[in-house]
This record gives structure tokens, C-alpha cells and sequence, in this order.
């Protein structure tokens, strides 16, 4: 049975094909079925015996696909494999590259491990998200880091009322509220000031954005919890965001629901590591102290 694996790619850095040509033909002589979309094809420089694919489904059977690139490709990847649950790898070309599992400087070992299937799979909880007004649905999405209502309007304040399990929370005035997973934590939400939370950890986020409030704390609950943020119905538009990739205008009086999501976006480990080591590499923590060791 021939193995497959998707290939997506940062197409706009010279570097990031020249890595995914090297993957590419490394897979190859390994006896994979590279699939690439087709619309990235002409700009990686590919060996012939790639495969292009197009549509929805181009994960549909796949053993992995690898994301290489920075979180942006990654978020890309995500949705194209979480329908079909394939795991995801993730190969940073990019700065931070917080979703990512590989560094460059491993990329020869990540590709060898895939081959000889030496990785684990984790999943990743996700939330899903319905926007209503006047008693219809007018949006639909998901997302693993991030669920976002946000002004719409520079000059003016956006009034939301939040209400967690069906129960009022607090209305804030505000430039947005930031629905978030442990995933996301330290994505959008950690800008805002909330809290990491360490992605074993099964829960929800809820971090409001510059609100004008004497109670703005973030704040965690259960992963069973139901988040509904009501757009004012005598504020400006606000604008929904998932992932900070699908966008949707919302008039005053517009209802959007988020909770926990039915499918998770499921990981591949290749070399599993405490999050604590994740954490001070990425933000480079000073653990020996700012003034580093005296003796």
C-alpha cells in the first residue's frame, strides 16, 4: 500500500522551497505519494513525480501532512487536514513558530522519522463557533487557536454583552473579546494579556481586549463551558475572526456562540518535550536570571 503524505508550504520565501524540494524528493525515494496543491506547484519548483491536487479533500487518505512554514502555514495546513483527521506536522521556516514541532536545523531527522513512522499523535482541542442575527445563522467556523469579536470601527468602542453557560457575565465596552484554547494561549489571548496554559490542560479562554471595565480579568473555565458574545444592539459593527484567517462583519444585535469543538486538530510528536523546555525556547525566558550567574 503506497504511503502519502500533503506538502504545504510557504510559497513567498525563497528558502521555504528550497526546503520543500528537499522534502519532497526525500519522501519520494522513500516510496511516498507527495500530493502538493496544485496552485503552489509552479512556484516550489517540485520534482515531476509530485502529485497536484486541488478541492477540498486534498488530505483525504493521506498518512501526514506537513506544514512548513511559519504559524500562518500551519493554520493554512490545519484546515485542510482536520476534516479528514490526518496529523499535522508542523516545520518552522518562520520567527516563533510557537505551533510547530520540527526547527529547521532538524529537518533531515523529521523527514527520517516520518518515514519510519517514529512519531506520536496528539490531539489538540479546538473550538467551534455559530454567528446569529434576526433568527439566522450567518456564519459557521472553527478554529484551534482563536475565536475573536472585535470593533469594527477604529474611532469607536464596541459594546459587548458575555454570557458564559447561559448565565450574564458582564457587558464591557471594549476592541474585542478573544475566545481562546490552551492552544491559543500563547497566540492572540497572550497578547492580551492572558494567561499561558499548558496545551495537556482541558479548557477554555476568555480574555477581554482594552475594556473599559472595572472586572476585565481573563478568565479559564471548564472545557464543557458555552461562550455567547452579543454585539450591542446600539454600538457600531463588529468583525468576527477565527484564527485570524476567516473573517465575517456582524451588525448590532448579532449573537456568536463558541464552544468547545467537535473535531480536534490531531499533532504529530516527533521527539516529545516538557512545555516548560517549549516555552523558554520560544520566548527565549532568561532562566539563569537577568544578571545570569555570579560566583
Amino acid at each position: 500500500m503506497t504511503r502519502s503524505a500533503l506538502l504545504v508550504t510557504h510559497t513567498g520565501r525563497r528558502q521555504s522551497t528550497q526546503h520543500a524540494r528537499t522534502v519532497a524528493q526525500d519522501l519520494l525515494a522513500a516510496g511516498f505519494e507527495v500530493r502538493v496543491i496544485t496552485e503552489e506547484v509552479a512556484d516550489l519548483d517540485l520534482p515531476p513525480e509530485v502529485t497536484p491536487v486541488e478541492g477540498r479533500g486534498v488530505a483525504e487518505g493521506v498518512e501526514i501532512v506537513l506544514a512548513m512554514g511559519g504559524d500562518g502555514t500551519f493554520l493554512r495546513a490545519a484546515e485542510l487536514a482536520r476534516p479528514v483527521k490526518a496529523p499535522l506536522l508542523g516545520i518552522n521556516l518562520g520567527k516563533v513558530g510557537f505551533l510547530a514541532e520540527a526547527e529547521i536545523d532538524h529537518l533531515d531527522q523529521a523527514v527520517k522519522d516520518v518515514v519510519d513512522g517514529a512519531y506520536k499523535v496528539d490531539e489538540r482541542l479546538t473550538l467551534d463557533v455559530r454567528a446569529e442575527y434576526g433568527g439566522r445563522v450567518i456564519a459557521e467556523s472553527w478554529a484551534l487557536n482563536e475565536v475573536s469579536v472585535e470593533k469594527g470601527q477604529r474611532a469607536q468602542m464596541l459594546e459587548l454583552l458575555v454570557d458564559v453557560d447561559g448565565r450574564p457575565l458582564a457587558r464591557y465596552g471594549c476592541d474585542g473579546v478573544v475566545c481562546a484554547t490552551p492552544t491559543g494561549s500563547t497566540a492572540y489571548a497572550f497578547s492580551g494579556g492572558g494567561p499561558v496554559v499548558w496545551p495537556e490542560v482541558e479548557a477554555l479562554l476568555l480574555v477581554p481586549i482594552s475594556a473599559h471595565a472595572l472586572f476585565s480579568k481573563p478568565l479559564v473555565t471548564a472545557p464543557t463551558s458555552t461562550f455567547a458574545l452579543t454585539v450591542d444592539p446600539y454600538t457600531s459593527f463588529a468583525v468576527l475572526c477565527c484564527d485570524g484567517r476567516r473573517t465575517w462583519d456582524l451588525p448590532p444585535g448579532a449573537k456568536v456562540t463558541v464552544e468547545r469543538g467537535q473535531l480536534p486538530v490531531r499533532l504529530v510528536r516527533l521527539q516529545p518535550r516538557p512545555f516548560t523546555d517549549v516555552l523558554v525556547a520560544k520566548f527565549a525566558l532568561p532562566v539563569e536570571g537577568w544578571r545570569g550567574n555570579r560566583r
